[in-house]
């Protein structure tokens, strides 16, 4: 048997604003080490004989899961969802392109898992159940009565050390995981699977017929697009939006659960962040410039300026550059519910960062008022931003580090430190790095509209409209 990682790296991640937003979501972070959680995931596979990794992520966070799979060398296929169906139609497009009897270990891109020598043998244990036409999902062993995670509990056990599954239950209360803790049948729900990509398909088309149907020929009509993999985009709206588990695990006949115990968690809040980070003598998670007195019990971040705590115990403070979060640990479970006013009030805060990141590097909006805005453009060493114009916006930019190299039509310029250049309205340009180091400068926008739709793109080298 061949065993295939399938990476769903597609969440949203509301739960961690406003470090992770829509158009930047958690996986794509370094949220508890020095990697992003994406190439943590990817990185742990190592010692599994894993023959090959199919990544399924949204198609407007592509260039993250190329870049940051690129740079350790664990890029794989990419298969680009064209809307946001849940893990049942995501991973049975994966499936659809794998060989029937390819064993296919289903992770999420944002779980921590500390003991990778556990995990791994876990999936080595895992493995003659799902060459026996099993359906495996791994239960983590539980190491308190947590309320936001669903959970699994176990039945009778089989020859090959696993246990039948008895039932799915959903995020208990208090109470009731007190119980389930106490007898020690459940497992929290880690929503990581094994099977063969057969006997998946096998069992979505039979509990899932449109699902499967949809899928199918969303599969059907796929485009190679360099390191991404594109499926027909009508068909695939056409899929119901359903998780694995209410799809197959709670219907088939053939799921079993292996026990996990390896430090596992998904960062499904900032209180769960503390959980796992590490602390200082007065219990605080403490990153950036922070300062604290009398201070006990909290997790602090801070982005790039100074924040000082007196006389708190048991918050959540989390600085970005752009907004501020505080919220009791007890109720870090709601912020999503401050993500969805911010997308009621259509604000941009709820899917972008000030800095926002691009396929050639990042800009940071400094400054804006009426009629202007000021951005630090940071060009990454060989990279080009697409020949474009603007209908209601002229630029200035100043370099401040590297050499930029302007277009302007047929004719090109170099600029060095402390030189600076400009163009008007529907003026054709394109700027690259033609340097071994970053390009940095200041753009200085001007114009009754600043929007980034006002953009036509004439040429872009990586495939942007």
């Amino acid at each position: 048997m061949h065993l295939r990682a399938i990476i769903m790296a597609g969440g949203q991640g509301s739960r961690l604003w406003p470090y992770s937003r829509s158009k930047h979501p958690k996986q794509f972070l370094c949220v508890n080490s020095e990697n992003t959680m994406l190439q943590d995931t990817a990185r742990r596979l190592s010692s599994l004989n894993v023959d090959s990794s199919i990544t399924i992520c949204n198609e407007e966070h592509r260039f993250f899961v190329a870049e940051q799979l690129n740079k350790i060398d664990k890029l794989g296929s990419i298969i680009l969802e064209p809307c946001i169906r849940n893990t049942a139609p995501a991973v049975a497009l994966a499936a659809l392109l794998s060989e029937e009897d390819h064993l296919l270990l289903v992770l999420a891109a944002d779980h921590v898992i500390d003991d990778e020598v556990e995990f791994q043998k876990a999936v080595k244990s895992a493995i003659p159940h799902a060459e026996a036409n099993k359906l495996v999902t791994f239960g983590i062993v539980p190491t308190k009565p947590h309320t936001g995670y669903g959970y699994i509990k176990r039945g009778n056990q089989d020859n090959l050390g696993s246990y039948d599954v008895e039932e799915f239950v959903e995020k208990p209360n208090l109470e009731d995981a007190m119980t389930f803790m106490s007898s020690k049948k459940y497992y929290w729900n880690s929503g990581m699977f094994l099977f063969k990509a057969s006997k998946y398909l096998e069992e979505l088309k039979k509990y899932r017929p449109n699902i499967y149907n949809a899928c199918h020929k969303a599969a059907s009509g796929i485009n190679l697009d360099t390191d991404f993999t594109r499926v027909n985009e009508e068909d695939f709206k056409n899929c119901d939006n359903e998780s694995i588990d209410f799809a197959v695990m709670e219907n088939t006949k053939d799921a079993v659960v292996v026990p996990l115990s390896s430090g596992w968690s998904d960062i499904g809040s900032w209180s769960s962040l503390w959980d796992i980070n590490k602390k200082n003598e007065e219990g605080n998670s403490i990153k950036g410039d922070v300062i604290s007195r009398d201070t006990k019990n909290c997790l602090i971040q801070s982005s790039d300026r100074l924040i000082s705590a007196v006389g708190v115990e048991d918050l959540i403070i989390v600085d970005s550059k752009d907004a501020l979060l505080v919220t009791s640990k007890a109720s870090s479970e709601d912020v999503k519910l401050i993500v969805e006013n911010l997308k009621e009030e259509n604000r941009s805060e709820s899917d972008l960062h000030r800095e926002v990141y691009r396929p050639w590097g990042k800009y940071d909006s400094v400054d804006s008022a009426d009629g202007f805005q000021v951005k630090r453009l940071t060009v990454n060493p060989g990279e080009k931003l697409s020949v474009q114009m603007h209908h209601h916006r002229s630029e200035h930019w100043v370099v401040v580090s590297g050499i930029a190299r302007v277009h302007y039509g047929e004719k090109s310029i170099d600029l060095n430190v402390n030189e600076y250049t400009y163009h008007g309205v529907e003026v054709m340009h394109a700027l690259e790095n033609p340097g071994e180091i970053p390009l940095e400068l200041i753009e200085v926008q001007i114009g009754p509209y600043l929007g980034e739709d006002d953009i036509v793109r004439f040429d872009d080298k990586y495939g942007r409209n």
